[in-house]
């Protein structure tokens, strides 16, 4: 093949690959490609790529599918990230982390090898395809109901038995509990509940990163629950306790992962999503309250996560329900502004003690009398 010079419209830098993008985020810098295999890219992946600084993205997948509306592609269109999709699964192969690809059009290059087409999302697509997606809603929705009250059926046991906890050291009984789910808006949502993190202190329990999300507020985990799939190192060695969620039948591969860091956990069997359990935990051990940040509850959340229905969701908020107040968007409610006129009025108010203070004092005012005098002589 002939070697093409690089054109002032080429995009190069290093490559990082990998299957599942939130564990490939870790690991991506400022500048890199990130190569992805993540059909309808949801917002919350692709604001972790846009935080992560990233030069451009390529999707082996189709990003925006038309299937359901999903916003990651428009978030990295905001944020003026170059991103191609449908490159095929074969690049995934091919590319290593830290080779140099060149974007050239809608061609992959590495060096005068052309790896792949692909197809540029761009605004025209997202809206094209994201009008499909509109129109399918109510298909989706119908199937979506009628999965979630098929698997409620088969899963209402979870409700109605007694979930077995594995013993736990950090006392909940009687405490308000936060649980705070890898979602929508997760970190804006723990700013804005600052003050009652720090005056009630409530049982910190992360659902996997959530906890990074705590530690980032400068707040340490007492529990971390989850698969231990998109969690940080320092956050699993800080947390003060853990519990990996594993499938009915016994079977957790996050505790190898616990293992291999020399760290020690409990294992809970359940159905459902490991916010699910962590809910449960804070309930059956007498939590007062349970707060919740990032959660997901809608049909949007659970088809981003590759589920086709929210039975344990629907099931364990029945339950929970009476104790739960979900924080959710709480940082979207009211963004208080300060006018100019009001800081100009906090000014002369603090500033009135002060002037008080200065003339009460003889020495200052005998300075006062002389600046005075030197003004009359002066004149």
């Amino acid at each position: 093949m002939a070697l093409h010079l690089k054109g002032s419209g080429d995009i190069s830098a290093p490559a990082k690959v990998g299957r599942r993008t939130k564990i490939l985020i870790g690991k991506l810098q400022p500048g890199d490609i990130a190569v992805i295999d993540h059909r309808d890219l949801d917002e919350l992946a692709a604001l972790s790529l846009v935080a992560r600084k990233v030069k451009a993205v390529i999707n082996a997948d189709a990003s925006i599918s038309g299937h359901y509306p999903n916003n990651g592609p428009q978030k990295l269109l905001q944020a003026k990230i170059p991103h191609l999709d449908q490159a095929g699964s074969r690049l995934l192969e091919l590319v290593k982390d830290g080779d140099l690809l060149t974007i050239r059009g809608n061609a992959i290059y590495r060096g005068a090898e052309r790896l792949a087409v692909a197809r540029r999302v761009d605004a025209e697509l997202i809206r094209r395809q994201t009008a499909v997606a509109e129109k399918n809603l109510d298909n989706l929705l119908a199937d979506f109901v009628q999965n979630t009250l098929e698997y409620a059926l088969k899963e209402k046991e979870l409700i109605l038995g007694n979930p077995e906890i594995p013993p736990l050291s950090v006392p909940i009984a009687g405490r308000h509990a936060l649980v705070v789910v890898r979602g929508k808006s997760y970190r804006e949502d723990l700013r804005a509940i600052k003050h009652y993190l720090d005056e009630v202190k409530p049982v910190l329990i992360a659902v996997d990163g959530g906890a990074d999300a705590l530690l980032e507020y400068g707040y340490i985990p007492d529990l971390i629950v989850g698969d231990m799939d998109s969690v940080s190192d320092l956050a699993l060695f800080k947390a003060k306790e853990l519990i990996v969620h594993a499938y009915t039948d016994g079977r957790a591969p996050g505790m190898e992962r616990i293992k291999r860091l020399g760290l020690a956990a409990g294992i809970m069997k359940a159905p459902g999503t490991s916010e699910d359990i962590a809910m449960l935990i804070a309930y059956e051990c007498g939590a007062k309250l349970i707060a919740a940040v990032g959660t997901h509850s809608n049909m949007i959340d659970f088809l981003e996560k590759g589920r086709k229905g929210m039975a344990s969701t629907f099931l364990v908020r029945l339950k929970v329900g009476s104790r739960l107040v979900d924080a959710r968007g709480v940082s979207q409610l009211y963004r208080g502004r300060i006018s100019g006129r009001w800081l100009l009025l906090l000014a002369l108010a603090a500033s009135i003690p002060v002037l008080v203070m200065i003339f009460a004092n003889p020495t200052v005012r005998h300075i006062f009398r002389l600046i005075a005098l030197r003004i009359r002589l002066a004149l």
